[in-house]
């Protein structure tokens, strides 16, 4: 029997692909990370498929979309038969940890044994962010016992996966270590870093669609940026453990983030649109299948996660997934990987969308609650932008008459996503026509002006 190699999932919560020097950031936030990707597999292009909270850990734990799990929204519990990386693991002789956020049942008291998914240790909170602060950490314990961490809570949480790693580490295991940081959820609006990190970045680099849309970002960027910095200092102690314990030559580690954030620059609150800034994440592997691995250009969902860390471990892919494992990709067979990544928004509107290497396309439900209805029959278009040209997509292309082909095109690749996702196909009503779109000035219109 071949040897069992450990996995590590260190998963933070609202963070922006461009916190990496990998993506642009220049205020070395993640060096770490940068160090993961360049040795391991760097997922470039790694996007969420619903930038909710609750409903993307759905997707990454089930590898199905969150409208076929039934959690379309926060606050609805995992069905008690879905079948998460946990029972997949466990079912290998792995043994099973979760620390930090669960956010995949209802509620905010501590979550029921038949609600975690499987998972056999259990140090978690479901809203981690309704039971605690960033210097008052409070989990709950296997037997619902409330659990004081000292430490702000990203290193609450690291110290507490350490001491995992040091228990299980003559077993092979699966830890699911889920912080809360870098979100904001807190009454004051507010990202709160460890003392002395804002004042580090505040008034730095701004992402220039932030600094184009204004948004929230010059009162948020400097404590954002100071917790993912702690969280970077985090997976580098996790990291050190690993060696430490001669763990880092059979364990496979994943950083991922369930959504990203866009500062009230595309609604009134942080995400929940299928903008760049909400749906883009940074994603790297290494370890065991994954080292030197290099860069992966292929638009990859959360969707992809569960297969790609089962197939890692070489353990039976399970049939019926929505997600495929991207290891052909380090060992060259790329052939038949799809073209574009689907997206489902929920709670602020019932959207859904593709996003292709060039372009972004997205409809919404006019007529549905987000917070109510999973998914609709009728949809009008109402985005596509040219996301190489207009990276940060500043200027909404839809219903410009030199783009309706191209909108009609993008129309049937979405109608076949969400069908293969199991979804009814839709209408979609065209996006009413705004006229020719860009075109040349010539010479005697600008002399005329």
């Amino acid at each position: 029997m071949h040897q069992q190699n450990n996995v590590v999932v260190f998963f933070t919560d609202q963070q922006r692909w461009d916190t990496s020097g990998l993506h642009g950031n220049p205020l070395e936030l993640m060096p770490n990370f940068d160090r993961m990707a360049q040795g391991g597999t760097h997922v470039a292009n790694s996007f969420t498929c619903q930038p909710v909270c609750g409903p993307s850990r759905a997707c990454l734990q089930t590898g199905l979309y969150a409208t076929a799990t039934g959690c379309y929204r926060n606050g609805i519990s995992l069905p008690s038969d879905a079948k998460t990386l946990a029972h997949h693991f466990r079912a290998a002789g792995y043994h099973t940890g979760y620390i930090g956020k669960w956010h995949l049942a209802d509620g905010i008291k501590p979550v029921p044994e038949s609600k975690r998914g499987g998972y056999e240790y259990w140090l978690a909170a479901n809203v981690l962010e309704a039971v605690s602060y960033p210097y008052d950490t409070l989990v709950f314990d296997n037997d619902d016992n409330p659990v004081k961490l000292p430490g702000y809570r990203v290193d609450a949480l690291t110290d507490a996966a350490i001491r995992y790693l040091d228990a299980y580490k003559d077993n092979p295991f699966f830890l699911f270590v889920s912080y809360l940081e870098p979100h904001q959820q807190n009454q004051l609006d507010d990202y709160p870093p460890p003392d002395g990190y804002r004042e580090r970045y505040t008034g730095m680099w701004t992402p220039p669609d932030l600094a184009a849309l204004g948004g929230s970002a010059q009162q948020h960027l400097g404590g954002y940026y100071g917790m993912v910095k702690r969280l970077d200092e985090g997976l580098g102690r996790v990291l050190d453990a690993l060696k430490s314990l001669g763990l880092d030559g059979n364990t496979i580690v994943l950083f991922t983030s369930d959504h990203g954030c866009h500062f009230k620059t595309r609604n009134d609150e942080f995400k929940r649109s299928c903008h760049e800034s909400s749906i883009r994440v940074p994603t790297a592997f290494q370890g065991p299948g994954f080292d030197g691995g290099g860069r992966i250009e292929e638009l990859v969902s959360i969707i992809d996660l569960m297969p790609t860390l089962v197939d890692a471990a070489r353990l039976p892919i399970p049939d019926g997934l929505h997600g495929r494992s991207i290891l052909p990709f380090i060992y060259g067979a790329q052939e038949g990987w799809p073209e574009e990544i689907y997206i489902q928004v929920s709670e602020s509107q019932v959207g859904r969308a593709i996003r292709t290497h060039r372009w972004k396309y997205g409809v919404v439900a006019p007529d549905k609650d987000g917070l109510k209805h999973a998914a609709a029959e009728n949809y009008l278009e109402t985005y596509l932008y040219d996301v190489q040209a207009d990276p940060y997509e500043l200027t909404n292309l839809i219903g410009f008459e030199s783009h309706q082909e191209l909108a009609a095109e993008l129309r049937e690749r979405l109608i076949k996503q969400m069908v293969a996702a199991g979804e009814d196909a839709p209408s979609i009503e065209p996006a009413p026509s705004r006229g020719s779109g860009w075109r040349r000035v010539t010479d005697e219109e600008l002399l005329a002006a």
